[in-house]
């Protein structure tokens, strides 16, 4: 038969919920039952904890330091540590590993079974933060993870209290997407029966509702006219919505009854654990591996997208740089060092060619050959023109000397 993985329990819960309480509970029955489990304390702002932790968040950061170095109010303290904090987690996972796997030097000592994680009592601090993604992600991807919600059994007991526990335990899951478990705490004062059955029987809930409005705890005006004596009725109208929107939700969570102070309760807790640690196997853990998978390929795809961007830059610069008269080059290069290459040389040929062999059509554009820019042509057109002048029978002016004609032949060229 093979060995039960360990298990990360992760205790979630608002203050005044007796998490503390509770986690010094089944720690002292993992310890009752030779299974001592590995506690991690993430609330750095707790001043005194009931049990002992092997990793605890005060040793590494001190919360109010953290504040005033930062400038920031407890709520923000407590973010900011975690923020510090969460970069260690590869250090505490390699921890974790070694405390969960066997030992060959001490093949007598006991692996740890169970991990249980202490969170603060702000849940909105650890559930929504990156930190407490981050936390959360590693220890799923090493270990099954359940989520444990505690809840104050007698602060539920109305019906609007209980919704927004409801509501509370649904965000929770909705953002971890992990095994939960919901632990109605100090059934000692007030049983869960009623819970339970709120959960399981729609009409039950109806009831209780009813009962609710008819006395007027909704803020209603008891005794005015018209007999509204339970309000207006919304109230009633939205709690019976959710509910309903609720009802699948209930089918996938498992409800435990606990009293930390008598210890009734913890037996069925976790026994829960180890049907939530199968559902991790079996459901969770697939989704998880294929999430995995995912972020790789895009991480991939895009360490292969720069590294394509980064050998065409290099592949351009190197052709860049090759010398015109290199032999051979590359057939990745070819296209870039053909097209420098041959404008250098087609431009070169057509130069010469120019230079060797005028252009006859040049020529008569130009109205002249070379001759027309030496001296002896410009000496042939002034001894022509002076012949048209005579033989017209025009005197030659001054201003038709040679030198004159000669700077207006060049102005006007």
């Amino acid at each position: 038969m093979a060995a039960t993985p360990p298990v990360a329990i992760v205790c979630v819960g608002m203050a005044g919920s007796g998490k503390t309480t509770f986690m010094q509970r089944i720690n002292s029955y993992l310890h009752s039952k030779r299974e001592p489990p590995y506690v991690i304390n993430l609330d750095p702002a707790v001043r005194n904890v009931p049990f002992e932790s092997n990793i605890d968040i005060r040793d590494s950061l001190n919360y109010k330091e953290v504040m005033r170095e930062y400038n920031l109010g407890p709520n923000g303290g407590i973010l900011t540590s975690l923020n510090i904090f969460a970069t260690k987690i590869d250090q505490i996972i390699n921890i974790l590993e070694k405390r969960t796997a066997p030992n060959p030097g001490t093949p007598k000592a006991k692996p740890i079974k169970n991990i249980i994680v202490d969170t603060p009592g702000q849940i909105e601090v650890f559930v929504w933060s990156a930190s407490g993604s981050i936390l959360l992600d590693s220890l799923a991807s090493s270990f099954p993870t359940v989520i444990a919600y505690i809840i104050d059994t007698p602060r539920t007991s109305s019906t609007n209290t209980f919704m927004s526990n409801m509501l509370y335990a649904c965000s929770i899951l909705y953002k971890t997407k992990l095994p939960m478990i919901l632990v109605f705490n100090k059934t000692d004062v007030k049983d869960a029966e009623f819970a339970k059955e709120w959960m399981t029987d729609f009409e039950a809930f109806q009831d209780a509702l009813k009962q609710e409005e008819d006395s007027g705890s909704f803020g209603g005006m008891e005794g005015s006219g018209g007999g509204l004596g339970a309000g207006s009725g919304y109230m009633g109208s939205l709690l019976n919505s959710m509910s309903l929107m609720l009802e699948e939700f209930y089918r996938h969570l498992s409800v435990v009854g606990v009293s930390s102070r008598t210890g009734e309760g913890i037996d069925e807790f976790f026994q829960a654990v180890s049907e939530k640690a199968e559902e991790f196997e079996r459901d969770y853990k697939p989704e998880l591996e294929r999430r995995r998978e995912e972020r790789q390929r895009e991480k991939q795809g895009k360490r292969e997208k720069e590294l394509g961007k980064l050998m065409k830059g290099m592949n351009v610069s190197e052709s860049s740089k090759s010398p015109a008269g290199s032999k051979g080059p590359k057939p990745a290069q070819r296209q870039h060092t053909d097209t420098l290459s041959d404008l250098e040389d087609d431009s070169n040929s057509e130069v010469e060619a120019q230079m060797v062999e005028p252009d006859e059509n040049d020529e008569r554009e130009d109205g002249e050959g070379d001759e027309s820019n030496t001296e002896d042509g410009l000496t042939k057109r002034y001894k022509q023109r002076l012949t048209d002048e005579a033989a017209k029978g025009e005197t030659p002016s001054d201003d038709n000397s040679f030198t004159r004609y000669l700077r207006a032949s060049q102005m006007g060229s």
